[in-house]
């Protein structure tokens, strides 16, 4: 089951009033130019419908649905948008809080924008090649950044190492 913020927030359909109320950061991502770009539709036909809702629309997956919070290879974690490398095994821990944690992006992997939507403030998390939304980034993680880029499964692909 995916929760969509916009619908638990009774605002579907009226971006602009969730923006005004809330700070909602489609604004901002509407004017971001990305080096990937594809309609709404080619992001339908192309991802699961699962990965359509988070990537695309912001949705997140229900906790500790996601076989990628149990991934310990060595590997790498990508989009599942654009399959741009955005995570190392290397930085993943577990933050028991039901979905893929990190707690440092590859660089010039991400980027990042406030996310006011629920009333309060986060830092949402995007691929900076087709921004794709990945999770959101909490100032509680452990050394040696002090952050958890709480990511959505459903919204990255894993590539083990090569032996």
């Amino acid at each position: 089951m995916i929760h969509d913020r916009r619908t638990f927030l009774g605002l579907a359909g009226s971006g602009a009033a969730a923006f005004a109320l809330f700070g909602c950061s489609d604004a901002t991502a509407a004017q971001e130019k990305f080096e990937l770009t594809l309609s709404d539709a080619q992001w339908k036909a192309k991802l699961s419908p699962a990965a359509y809702k988070v990537l695309r629309h912001e949705d997140t997956e229900r906790p500790f649905s996601s076989p990628l919070n149990d991934e310990h290879r060595a590997g790498i974690f990508a989009c599942a948008g654009c399959a741009l490398p955005a995570f190392s095994s290397n930085t993943k821990f577990d933050s028991g809080t039901g979905w893929p944690s990190f707690w440092q992006p590859l660089t010039n992997a991400v980027r990042t924008r406030n996310d006011g939507s629920l009333g309060f403030s986060r830092v949402e998390v995007h691929c900076r090649r087709c921004g794709g939304h990945l999770g959101h980034v909490f100032d509680d993680g452990p050394k040696p950044t002090g952050k958890r880029y709480c990511m959505n499964g459903v919204a990255m692909t894993f590539r083990p190492a090569k032996a």
